[in-house]
């Protein structure tokens, strides 16, 4: 059975970052970062009942570039988990869902791709020109 919240999707006409709005993102941050948690818990015990002693060289170098890119991979999760931390503490704030650069709303549709974007999809773009520019210098 599917309770009404789990039904329950933003629709751009009711109220921008209405209490609903807010629980909806904070629950799918939080189960977002449930997720990334529970990978990290199953990685660490991948990586704790590996046998790091190949006798085959080839073995033994593949174990370690995939351990390398595993760590990797853990890492830019832990950066992500940040994020989410930091989009769950702007719900509380009640600035959620603004564009830190205009103010103005970040469009539903964007926030329900990448919950934790902070700039309107107009400002992302500006920034990412501007990065462009910079590093073509």
């Amino acid at each position: 059975m599917v309770n009404e919240q789990d039904a329950y999707r933003p629709v751009d006409d009711e109220p921008f970052m209405n209490e609903r709005q807010r629980e909806y993102f904070k629950r799918k941050l939080a189960a977002w970062k449930q997720d990334i948690l529970r990978e990290a818990q199953d990685t660490l015990a991948a990586l704790a009942n590996e046998n790091p002693n190949h006798p085959d060289l080839a073995d033994r170098a593949s174990s370690e570039t995939d351990r390398a890119i595993e760590l990797r991979a853990r890492d830019r999760q832990r950066k992500l988990i940040s994020k989410i931390d930091a989009a769950m503490a702007r719900i509380e704030e009640g600035t959620y869902g603004y564009c830190e650069e205009t103010g103005e709303p970040i469009s539903l549709r964007r926030l329900e791709a990448r919950p934790i974007a902070t700039l309107s999809l107009e400002a992302q773009e500006r920034h990412e020109r501007k990065e462009r520019i910079h590093r073509d210098d």
